[in-house]
């Protein structure tokens, strides 16, 4: 794969840079500036010879947010950043054209064109007119079909970011684990996850399947699931995956009355359910004790340990499963592999972020890499 070390020409050259800068916001500050750290080695590398670097990105989901404070918080990382409240235009022209050499230029959200998330071929020629160069450096968004991930590197000298760069040495190292290999998979969505876990059901030793995905395992062997979040995945699917000896499953569960969801005494109503206890006016938000205690003796003997999402239903402060096996993994001796923004969230609020071997950028950029090995927007790139 061509990377940035094979561009031959950068002093004054204006290069476009597809970076991932979607990081939380909450009124008007970066909350978490995780993805921006991330960023700085490609940034750095290209401001050091010279180029006029141009970043572009998406922020949120509704079209309407602003990349501004993710470029004020940038500017706090590196020096010489600024700042064009347009994506396309005479506006963004005029600002790349004075970017001076070595200085770093943010564009407004990609997102706020509507052309960026239809792939829109007239929308990808105006965002490849702003640059003469194309790095890719957003693997976190490199499974969409979008202008700025499959449509300026068809226009454009293409070349992969040093992040995009080490997302596929680690993610295909990843598939090839030292064993006892152990694959964590959590959250919720069955659909999206089921390639990946038949993927590694491949070649890891064992899959453990907890979160809210658990609860379609649980449905399909006949285990009331009460008023549990639950998919509506195709039961033969679930069912045939419950048919493989090295997917292990939650062995209890923390379970709540329904009618207590959104109350803020939830934690004095829980209880912990072994297998096959849920009542049906109860609602599983967290793997049990037992479970975390199979979990730990897994990890223990466990060589390489992949995971990506969250045990327990996150948002509502259940975390207690998913940070014991964090503790868990960080105390072991095994090469660890974790990605998804909430189990991120959860490591990093445990100050364990430094502890893992390799912490993806990606979500679901992540899942689909290790089912298929590739993306869209990395077969985008000419490998020539």
């Amino acid at each position: 794969m061509r990377t940035v070390r094979d561009i031959q020409l950068f002093e004054h050259v204006p290069i476009l840079v597809r970076a991932a800068l979607n990081v939380p916001v909450e009124n008007g500050r970066v909350t978490n500036d995780y993805r921006l750290r991330r960023a700085l080695p490609t940034i750095q590398y290209l401001c050091e010879r010279g180029a006029r670097v141009v970043l572009i990105s998406h922020l949120g989901e509704q079209g309407t947010e602003t990349l501004a404070p993710v470029a004020e918080a940038l500017g706090k990382l590196i020096s010489g950043v600024s700042f064009c409240g347009e994506t396309v235009g005479a506006r963004a022209r005029d600002a790349i054209r004075t970017l001076a050499p070595g200085g770093v230029l943010v564009l407004e959200n990609l997102r706020r064109n509507r052309g960026e998330k239809m792939n829109d071929s007239s929308f990808a020629h105006e965002l490849s007119s702003l640059g003469d160069v194309f790095v890719q450096d957003s693997f976190d968004t490199c499974h969409r079909f979008h202008s700025s991930i499959v449509g300026v590197p068809s226009l454009l000298p293409n070349y992969a970011g040093l992040l995009l760069e080490e997302e596929i040495e680690e993610l295909t190292r990843a598939l090839a684990p030292a064993h006892p290999a152990l694959a964590v998979i959590g959250g919720m969505k069955f659909s999206t996850k089921e390639p990946t876990i038949t993927s590694l059901l491949a070649v890891y030793d064992q899959v453990f399947v907890g979160g809210a995905l658990a609860d379609d395992f649980f449905r399909a062997s006949g285990q009331e699931v009460g008023r549990s979040l639950i998919s509506g995945a195709d039961p033969s699917h679930v069912k045939r995956l419950l048919t493989n000896k090295k997917l292990v499953l939650p062995i209890d569960s923390v379970v709540v009355p329904a009618t207590a969801l959104g109350e803020k005494n939830i934690y004095e109503k829980a209880r912990v359910a072994t297998f096959g206890q849920v009542h049906p006016d109860e609602t599983i938000l967290d793997n049990g004790p037992a479970t975390v205690a199979l979990l730990a003796n897994l990890v223990k003997k466990a060589k390489t340990i992949l995971w990506n999402g969250p045990l327990g239903n996150y948002e509502n402060g259940f975390v207690d499963a998913t940070d014991a096996l964090a503790r868990a993994i960080t105390a072991s001796s095994a090469r660890s592999i974790v990605g998804g923004g909430d189990t991120v969230a959860s490591i990093e609020g445990l100050r364990l972020l430094p502890k893992f071997s390799f912490v993806s950028t990606g979500g679901g950029a992540m899942l689909e890499f290790l089912a298929k090995g590739t993306l869209p927007g990395i077969e985008a790139l000419d490998n020539r």
